[in-house]
């Protein structure tokens, strides 16, 4: 009785504050709406033991409830994220906090392979679902912004090798390959001869099919390989989208081995998610807590400050910065959208807490990046010291 007395003075305070269009149901058959158009979200409470998470509503204790299903929330992922980030900014908690100390823990080999292991070998054809044909798990890069997703994966991938200027002939080592795109698409359209490396078996045997499919054996290597055990130099080097699983007081030393791996007169590009949090606290409302526990354990986000600050430390000259905050928004969007529309295929290839976990995680990252919660860089840098003779003069090369 006491947190029904409860639930309905939260009813009656959200109601004076806000319109949102969701319904609450309980257990007993009793009903809450909480706007006159029809509800686009519905949140059915099983039992008083899940009240809980309705009365303190932060972005990872209803997420945390949706997932272990202590609530039944019904709607489109993107309405879903918006209501709760209504309800969670209504609690008057703080938007932001400080990172718990586990996200301080050290990034061992083995750590760093579990997590990787954890996200990315869910299986292939899971991320095949909703991906584009090309499987490019990072934002993609729209020119014009009416272009599909396939089309936009392509032309981020040119444009990262365009802007470290990659020729015919030169050696390029992608870090944290993925299923292989990058790599391929260096060697097929710019001639390149690539490494690509990665901790996920699944995306190294795929990405090891691809290249012997596309007949480039003798110009693209994949390994399965931690990018503390690469030696060699390289005239080009890619890391996209991995640099957030170093941890953030190891990216000095990252970009010091990015920087032994760099022939003298090298190009690198780091592409990657930033926070937006100049002491690099936690995402707003409990919504970075939940992709650390359920969707990148150990991943962690650095300011674009603490980022030019580690290379600077690891011997990288930055020469070039672009936010593609926007362009990640669209991503993260279009990829709900294709999750949802094939979500009975996904619900087979994958167990039923995993495929909430991942429908209320890509649209969450749409909804942070659209808000300036998290943002997305691409660095080119070179070798510090450097003659200034060696840097282009303007950025024209990097726009055919």
């Amino acid at each position: 009785m006491f947190t029904e007395m409860k639930l309905g003075a939260w009813s009656t305070d959200l109601r004076s504050k806000l319109s949102l269009p969701l319904r609450v149901e309980l257990w007993n058959g009793e009903r809450f709406d909480f706007s006159a158009e029809p509800p686009r979200v519905t949140i059915r409470v099983p039992g008083p033991a899940s009240l809980r998470y309705l009365l303190a509503p932060s972005l990872y204790n209803l997420g945390r409830a949706y997932v272990e299903g202590a609530l039944e929330i019904r709607g489109r992922a993107a309405d879903m994220i918006r209501i709760g980030s209504e309800l969670a900014a209504n609690n008057g908690k703080p938007a932001r906090r400080a990172n718990p100390l586990w996200r301080l823990s050290p990034h061992t080999r083995q750590r760093d392979a579990e997590a990787i292991r954890y996200h990315y070998d869910v299986s292939n054809d899971f991320y095949a679902a909703w991906l584009d044909p090309n499987m490019v798990y990072s934002c993609a890069y729209f020119e014009t912004g009416e272009e599909d997703l396939a089309t936009a994966q392509v032309r981020k991938i040119d444009h990262i090798l365009r802007k470290i200027d990659l020729r015919p002939g030169q050696t390029l080592l992608d870090i944290g390959c993925g299923w292989g795109a990058l790599a391929i698409r260096a060697a097929q359209a710019f001639g390149a001869r690539c490494v690509g490396i990665t901790l996920s078996e699944n995306q190294a045997q795929l990405a090891r099919e691809r290249v012997a499919r596309a007949g480039l054996e003798g110009r693209v290597e994949i390994r399965l390989q931690d990018y503390r055990d690469i030696d060699g130099q390289f005239d080009r080097i890619t890391s996209v989208g991995m640099f957030e699983h170093v941890g953030v007081q190891h990216l000095g030393a990252y970009f010091g081995k990015v920087c032994a791996l760099l022939a003298p007169n090298g190009v690198a590009m780091n592409h990657g998610i930033t926070s937006t949090d100049v002491v690099c606290r936690a995402s707003p409302y409990g919504g970075g807590d939940f992709i650390g526990q359920y969707v990148f354990p150990h991943g962690e986000l650095a300011h674009l400050s603490t980022v030019v600050e580690a290379m600077q430390q690891g011997g990288l000259e930055v020469r070039d910065v672009e936010n593609l905050r926007r362009h990640y928004a669209r991503t993260c969007a279009a990829w709900t959208e294709n999750f949802e529309s094939h979500a009975d295929e996904i619900a087979r290839l994958t167990d039923a807490k995993r495929f909430r976990i991942w429908h209320v995680y890509l649209a969450g990252c749409a909804h942070a990046f659209s808000h300036d919660w998290i943002s997305l860089y691409q660095i080119v840098c070179g070798k510090a010291g450097q003659e200034p003779g060696l840097m282009p003069w303007s950025r024209r090369y990097m726009y055919p």
